[in-house]
C-alpha cells in the first residue's frame, strides 16, 4: 500500500512539474505573427483617419500597441522588400536587388543560398516555424521555404497572381502545400486567412513556440475583391471612384481575414503570449488608387509614397497600448528585434537593428548619423536592367528614381512632400551622400543576383 501511495504522490508532482514546465516554457518565448500585406499604402488604413476605408482589425493592432508613423520598406517593390524581412539584411547584400520572376529575361535576383534566413534562426531556439501565402524568394531549391528554415508551407510560391480564384501566374500553378503543388477552390485571401486559422489552432496543442508568416497577396493588383464585399463599399461611399471602390473592398475583405486570425489566437489561448506585427511591403499602386496619404508618389518610386508603408507591432501588456513612434525604422529591422524576444542573436553580420527598446518605451539617441540605403534593379526600356537608389541619413535624402536621371536631394524636415530639389543649392550635403551611398553599391555588388551557371 505504501508503495502505491507513493507511485500516487510520484506521479502528482510529476503532472505538476511537467504541467509547470511546459506553461514556464509556453510563456518564456513568445509566439510570432508577422502579417504581411502587399502593395498596401502608407494611408489605406483606417487609424490615420481616412475617411472611405475602415481597417478595424488593424487599427486593433495599432491601438494594442504601438504604430509606426516613419516606417520604411527596404525597397519600393515586393521582392527585396521580403528579402531583407527574412534576412535583416540590405536586400542588394543577399542577391536580391530587383524583383524573382518567373523567366529568366525578366528576373532581378537570387537569394543568396549562404544568407541565414529568420526561421533558421528561431528554429534553433525551439520555434516551428510556417510560412501561409506569398513567398516570392525563389521558384526551385535551393530557394523554397522549406528548404530555408520553414517547417511548414502552405501558399503561393511565386510573384503576383493573374486572378484571385484562379491561382494562376502566365497560366502556371505556384500554389503549394510544403513541396506538393495543390489547386484549392476560393478567394486566394481567404484560403490563406482558413489556413493560418488552422494553423493557430493547432499550434494550441503544441509546447513549442510559433512564428507563422502570413504574406497575403493583396491588396496587389489585379484588384479583386468579392462582389458583396464590394457592394458594401459602393453602397456606404456614394460618390467614391469606381476603381478606388474596388481597392478598399479589397483591403476590407483582407482585413477582416486579419481579424478571423487574431481571433483564433485569442479563441486558442494564446493571443496574450502572441507578439503581432503588421507591415506593408512597399508603398501603394498609384493606378489602383491607394492612398499613400499626402506623400509624393507610390509604388517602385524613391521619393516616400513608395517607401513608407503602415506598420504597428502588439504584444499584450508588454506594449504600452496606443502608443507611436516617430523615429525611422526600415523592414529589415524586425529581424533582430524579433530574435532578441527570442532569446537569440543573429548568426549572420546584418544591417537591421533592433527596435525593442523602442517597444519598451527607452528612447535612446537620435539616429541622425544612421543612414537607410534603397535600391531596386529593375527591366525594360525604363530601366534597361540597371537599378535605382536612394539614401537617406537624418533630415536629408538623395534619390533616383531612372538610371537615366540626375539624382535629387530633398530636405525632408522642411520638405517633407519632396517639392523642391537642393541638388544645386546643398553641393557639399549632395557629394557627402553620395559618398556614402557609394560604399553601399561597392559592397552589394559584391554578391550575385542571377543563379550561377
Amino acid at each position: 500500500m505504501k508503495y502505491l501511495y507513493f507511485l500516487f504522490f510520484f506521479s502528482i508532482v510529476w503532472c505538476v512539474e511537467t504541467y509547470a514546465q511546459k506553461q514556464s516554457k509556453n510563456l518564456s518565448k513568445p509566439n510570432i505573427l508577422y502579417i504581411l500585406t502587399d502593395d498596401q499604402g502608407y494611408h489605406d488604413v483606417s487609424y490615420y483617419g481616412t475617411k472611405d476605408i475602415r481597417t478595424p482589425n488593424i487599427d486593433k493592432i495599432a491601438a494594442s500597441g504601438m504604430r509606426f508613423d516613419n516606417f520604411y520598406a527596404n525597397s519600393t517593390v515586393c521582392s527585396p522588400t521580403r528579402a531583407a524581412i527574412l534576412t535583416g539584411r540590405y536586400q542588394d547584400r543577399v542577391g536580391v536587388p530587383g524583383v524573382i520572376r518567373t523567366y529568366k529575361e525578366d528576373n532581378w535576383g537570387y537569394l543568396d543560398p549562404k544568407a541565414t534566413l529568420l526561421p533558421t534562426e528561431l528554429n534553433r531556439v525551439g520555434y516551428t516555424t510556417a510560412i501561409i501565402g506569398k513567398w516570392h524568394l525563389g521558384l526551385e531549391s535551393p530557394n523554397i521555404p522549406t528548404d530555408r528554415g520553414f517547417d511548414y508551407f502552405h501558399g503561393w510560391l511565386g510573384d503576383m497572381m493573374d486572378d484571385y480564384w484562379k491561382h494562376r501566374r502566365h497560366d502556371i500553378n505556384y500554389m503549394r502545400l510544403n513541396e506538393e503543388t495543390i489547386d484549392p477552390e476560393g478567394h486566394a485571401t481567404d484560403l490563406f486567412t482558413n489556413w493560418s486559422v488552422d494553423y493557430i489552432t493547432n499550434q494550441a496543442k503544441s509546447e513549442q513556440p510559433f512564428f507563422l508568416y502570413l504574406a497575403y497577396n493583396a491588396p496587389h493588383f489585379p484588384v479583386q475583391p468579392p462582389q458583396e464585399w464590394l457592394n458594401k463599399v459602393l453602397k456606404r461611399e456614394k460618390n467614391i471612384d469606381p476603381i478606388r471602390a474596388k481597392l478598399v473592398a479589397f483591403i476590407e475583405h483582407m482585413d477582416h481575414g486579419i481579424g478571423k486570425v487574431i481571433k483564433a489566437l485569442k479563441d486558442s489561448g494564446q493571443y496574450e503570449n502572441t507578439i503581432i506585427v503588421f507591415t506593408s511591403d512597399n508603398g501603394g499602386h498609384l493606378p489602383s488608387k491607394a492612398n499613400n496619404g499626402p506623400l509624393r508618389d507610390g509604388k517602385q518610386s524613391m521619393y516616400e509614397g513608395g517607401l513608407k508603408v503602415p506598420t504597428c507591432i502588439s504584444w499584450h501588456e508588454k506594449i504600452e497600448k496606443g502608443s507611436i513612434s516617430k523615429n525611422n525604422w526600415m523592414t529589415m529591422d524586425i529581424y533582430p528585434t524579433l530574435l532578441e524576444i527570442a532569446g537569440t542573436e543573429p548568426k549572420d553580420n546584418i544591417e537591421g537593428r533592433s527596435l525593442l527598446h523602442e517597444l519598451n518605451g527607452v528612447k535612446l539617441n537620435s539616429d541622425s548619423e544612421r543612414s537607410f540605403y534603397f535600391v531596386r534593379r529593375e527591366g525594360g526600356t525604363w530601366y534597361g536592367g540597371q537599378p535605382i537608389y536612394a539614401i537617406r541619413k537624418g533630415e536629408w535624402k538623395l534619390l533616383q528614381n531612372s538610371p537615366y536621371k540626375p539624382y535629387e536631394l530633398y530636405n525632408l524636415s522642411t520638405d517633407p512632400l519632396e517639392e523642391n530639389n537642393l541638388i544645386e543649392q546643398e553641393p557639399e550635403k549632395y557629394r557627402e551622400l553620395n559618398s556614402i551611398l557609394m560604399k553601399h553599391i561597392q559592397v552589394g555588388g559584391s554578391v550575385p543576383w542571377q543563379k550561377s551557371k
